[in-house]
């Protein structure tokens, strides 16, 4: 089998979900929307830059204070800038489909894979009639980006129209993408978005405690990875709910990645004087964040629409209670007081409450360790994520549906 995926090359996420797919014994070819180094497992075919994705550097590079003046200047008016690129984008997307469509014609894969609809499946809207497309969706494909403009609802359309397979992270997606023109009749599938945990590769990283900076020892511990998304997680009101934490739990300590430099929250910081209870972390690698996952004992995310994040799902193998926005996508994976807590994402009270609650009721935070931990080996482990997706591909395939 012969898959070409269509993914932002540089992201973890993408080169997990090879790295799945390369473990059936798959032949991989990536055109990667990013430009990035080759990705173990694929064979690089081409950077296409759609969305003007040469000027990204994406979340990794915001954080770690690197792109550049165009990185800061995007960053600094990024509500603008995806307004810009909701109206504009899609107007060039055109003369990038015929480079991807002579791609594929070269290389002649069994199906392609594109990892998120902006940009990705509209680029390979144009695959070749033939081909099988399988698309993945994500949290906010359709409950945000199909939204910004009249092209982008129309290319959205277009792409789960033209789709052969569809995978989300949520079956809540599922049933939007029926809204957004995807056949009732066609192949349908509910897997975590970065091809799953290989748990074994996560104890075996939790065994070395070390990181490259202090965290307290003896004092409550939340993580916060979220970082900024402007429109869907709420760092503000996370911020907000802080000095509520403090003045019941004033020993609480609170780690933010993908947040250092950021001068949004380092202003909230400082207005809020939480110099002492909040340390701003750069993007960290993977292996990193699972060690800060594993000396927390809280993860909070406070997002408005969302599917199921990947740092959910790592929090939740590493030992972290979830504390996170009542967004039908969690509600898949939490009853609301038993294994976890779901607030209003716009409430600072609300969160702070939960987040207190969380701390001091320690038989909730204790009872749900096992069944969050066995819930995560049964429906997002890399195993039976692999066996899943060979089984949905051979279909898609074998019928040329």
């Amino acid at each position: 089998m012969h898959i070409l995926v269509v993914a932002d090359g540089r992201s973890p996420i993408t080169q997990n979900w090879i790295k799945m797919v390369a473990g059936l014994g798959w032949h991989v070819s990536l055109v990667s929307t990013f430009p990035c180094e080759a990705v173990r497992g694929a064979e690089l075919a081409g950077i296409l830059p759609v969305g003007f994705s040469a000027l990204g550097g994406g979340q990794v590079s915001i954080a770690g204070g690197k792109g550049g003046w165009k990185r800061w200047l995007i960053n600094r008016f990024r509500p603008l800038a995806l307004t810009l690129r909701a109206f504009t984008a899609p107007l060039l997307l055109g003369r990038f489909q015929k480079q991807f469509t002579s791609i594929v014609n070269d290389l002649k894969p069994d199906a392609v894979h594109a990892l998120r609809i902006p940009f990705e499946g509209m680029l390979a809207e144009s695959t070749p009639a033939h081909i099988p497309l399988i698309v993945s969706i994500w949290g906010n494909d359709l409950t945000f980006h199909a939204r910004t403009s009249p092209l982008m609802a129309a290319h959205t359309r277009r792409t789960l129209r033209r789709a052969n397979g569809l995978l989300a992270d949520a079956e809540r997606d599922l049933q939007l993408a029926r809204q957004w023109r995807f056949r009732e009749d066609l192949p349908e599938l509910v897997l975590p978005g970065n091809g799953g945990l290989e748990l074994d590769a996560l104890k075996h990283v939790l065994e070395d405690k070390g990181l490259p900076f202090l965290l307290p020892e003896g004092r409550p511990i939340f993580v916060n990875p979220r970082g900024f998304r402007p429109g869907s997680v709420h760092q503000d009101v996370f911020f907000k709910s802080l000095p509520l934490v403090l003045k019941k739990i004033p020993g609480a300590f609170f780690v933010c990645t993908a947040m250092q430099g950021q001068p949004q929250a380092e202003r909230w910081v400082e207005d809020l004087n939480l110099g002492e209870h909040v340390l701003l972390l750069p993007y960290l690698p993977q292996e990193q964040l699972w060690r800060v996952y594993s000396r927390a004992q809280i993860y909070v995310s406070l997002s408005s629409h969302d599917g199921t994040p990947n740092t959910f799902l790592e929090a939740l193998a590493c030992g972290c209670f979830p504390v996170v926005g009542d967004i039908a996508s969690l509600r898949e994976w939490l009853d609301n007081g038993v294994n976890g807590l779901l607030v209003n994402p716009h409430d600072p009270q609300q969160a702070a409450d939960a987040m207190i609650k969380a701390v001091v009721d320690e038989g909730l935070r204790f009872g749900a360790l096992k069944k969050n931990y066995e819930m995560i080996q049964s429906r997002a482990e890399i195993g039976g994520v692999r066996k899943k997706y060979r089984s949905f591909v051979e279909q898609i395939v074998k019928n040329k549906i």
